[in-house]
């Protein structure tokens, strides 16, 4: 018996699609700043260098979390969270037969998260997904783990 659950971002673009985006904003307001430049008006360049940079820097953050998910994992033997996050990995392991699905407030009370916990080890989850998406994952844990219990 395995599932898996993904639990990911909603973004709009892959860091890919990011840097083809900056590039082709680049090109545009180089472009209008060279013409600018010609004219004898070269401030209009420092300011594109500006705004170029500050956009940048925005694309950058928004890329390094695009990927960010959380995976649950399973099996007869283990139920496995992986936290992609920034792309740094976390991973737990935890004993399936004595895991328990509660709903844990968050940061600031803001919503619910998933708290797994087994044998005093507690792993958080659903923080990148709605709260629908969130029961949705809990309900069908729940049952997956009384299936794995119900066949040992």
């Amino acid at each position: 018996m395995d599932q898996e659950w993904r639990l990911a971002r909603n973004c709009s673009l892959s860091p890919r699609q990011v840097a083809r985006a900056y590039a082709l904003l680049c090109c545009a307001s180089g472009a209008v700043a060279v013409a600018f430049l010609l004219r004898g008006v070269w401030i209009i360049l420092a300011f594109s260098f500006c705004e170029l940079a500050l956009v940048g820097l925005a694309l950058l953050v928004y890329a390094r979390h695009a990927l960010d998910h959380e995976r649950i994992a399973l099996t007869d033997a283990a139920l496995v969270v992986e936290c992609v996050e920034a792309g740094e990995r976390r991973q737990s392991c935890l004993d399936p037969l004595r895991t328990r699905v509660l709903e844990h407030s968050g940061a600031g009370g803001r919503h619910a998260l998933l708290c797994l916990e087994s044998r005093g080890v507690q792993v958080e989850v659903g923080r990148f997904v709605t709260d629908a998406r969130r029961r949705q994952v809990a309900a069908e844990l729940r049952a997956a783990l009384r299936s794995l219990s119900m066949m040992r």
